[in-house]
C-alpha cells in the first residue's frame, strides 16, 4: 500500500503535546540519535535501571512530531516494566505547536516514501541493538498521524508481536502480509470525524483476508485525540475537531496493558 495513503487524512488535524512529568525512581530516560542514510533522527528512550531482556516497545508521535506528550508516554511504559522508545519521523527531533507548521512537515514525509520506511526501520534497528532489549520481544503503538504509521510497519512485515494504534488514521488501509503473528489493536473514537464506517469495514475485512488477529474497538462520544489532556484547549483554539476524553483513555490504555501482556 501507499504510505501517503495513510497519513492523508491528517493534513488539518492532529493531537496535542503535554509536558513530561518528573521520573520516578528507578527509571532512567535518556535522548538518542540515530539515523537513516540521509536524515538525523532523535528519540528519546526509557526503562527501568539495571533489568536485561525487556520487551520493548516503540512510541510514534501525532504530526506534531515529537513532543513532550509522546516521551511522557514513554516513560509511562517504562514503569510497566517495557523499554520504551518514542522514535522520531520528521528528523531533528522536530516538533510545532501551529497546524500550518505540523502540516508542512507532513507533506515532506509524504513525499519521500522510501525515505519514511527508511526512518520506520531505523527506529526498529536502533532498539533492537540496545543490550537492555529482547529484540525479538518487540511492540509498537502510535497516536493520530503515529497510528497510521503503526500500520504501515504491520503491513511492512516489521516483526512485532503487537501493534496498538489510539485514535489513528485508517483511509488506504490495504492487505497485511498473510498469516502475520502481529496482534493488532485499534483503538477508536465512535465520534472522530476522520475515521468513516466504510473505513473501518475495510479495515477489518483486510485483516480477515490476511488472517491478522485484530481487534477493534469504538469508544462512545470519543473524538479525535481522546488520550491527550490538551486536546480540547488545542481543538478549541485552532478549531479542530479534538477532544480529551478521560474515560476513553483510561479505558484504551488498560487495553493496550492486557494485550501486552498476553503477547510481550
Amino acid at each position: 500500500m501507499k504510505f501517503a495513503s495513510l497519513i492523508f487524512a491528517f493534513l488539518f488535524i492532529g493531537c496535542a503535546g503535554q509536558p513530561t512529568s518528573k521520573l520516578k525512581s528507578g527509571i532512567v530516560a535518556e535522548e538518542v540519535n540515530y539515523s537513516t542514510e540521509t536524515t538525523n533522527l532523535k528519540g528519546y528512550m526509557a526503562y527501568k535501571k539495571g533489568k536485561k531482556n525487556l520487551p520493548g516497545v516503540i512510541i510514534i508521535h501525532e504530526w506534531w512530531g515529537h513532543n513532550e506528550y509522546v516521551r511522557k508516554r514513554a516513560e509511562q511504559l517504562a514503569e510497566l516494566g517495557y523499554f520504551a522508545f518514542a522514535i522520531d519521523m520528521y528528523g531533528e527531533g522536530k516538533n510545532v505547536e501551529h497546524p500550518k507548521e505540523a502540516n508542512e512537515f507532513m507533506m515532506q514525509t509524504m513525499k519521500n516514501m522510501p525515505e519514511a520506511k527508511a526512518r520506520i526501520m531505523a527506529a526498529v534497528n536502533t532498539i533492537k541493538e540496545q543490550n537492555q532489549v529482547d529484540s525479538e520481544n518487540l511492540a509498537a503503538i502510535g497516536y493520530c498521524f503515529g497510528g497510521g504509521v503503526v500500520l504501515q510497519a504491520v503491513q511492512m512485515g516489521v516483526n512485532l508481536k503487537a501493534a496498538v494504534t489510539f485514535h489513528g488514521g485508517l483511509s488506504g488501509v490495504k492487505s497485511f502480509p498473510k498469516n502475520s503473528e502481529t496482534k493488532l489493536l485499534v483503538l477508536n473514537g465512535e465520534d472522530d470525524p476522520m475515521v468513516t464506517s466504510e473505513q473501518i469495514a475495510n479495515l477489518k475485512k483486510q485483516a480477515n483476508n490476511s488472517g491478522v488477529d485484530l481487534t477493534f474497538i469504538n469508544y462512545p462520544d470519543a473524538k479525535h485525540a481522546f488520550t491527550n489532556p490538551g486536546a480540547t484547549e488545542k481543538g478549541e483554539k485552532f478549531k479542530l475537531p479534538l477532544a480529551y476524553n478521560a474515560q476513553a483513555d483510561k479505558e484504551s490504555w488498560e487495553e493496550m496493558k492486557k494485550l501486552f501482556n498476553e503477547t510481550l
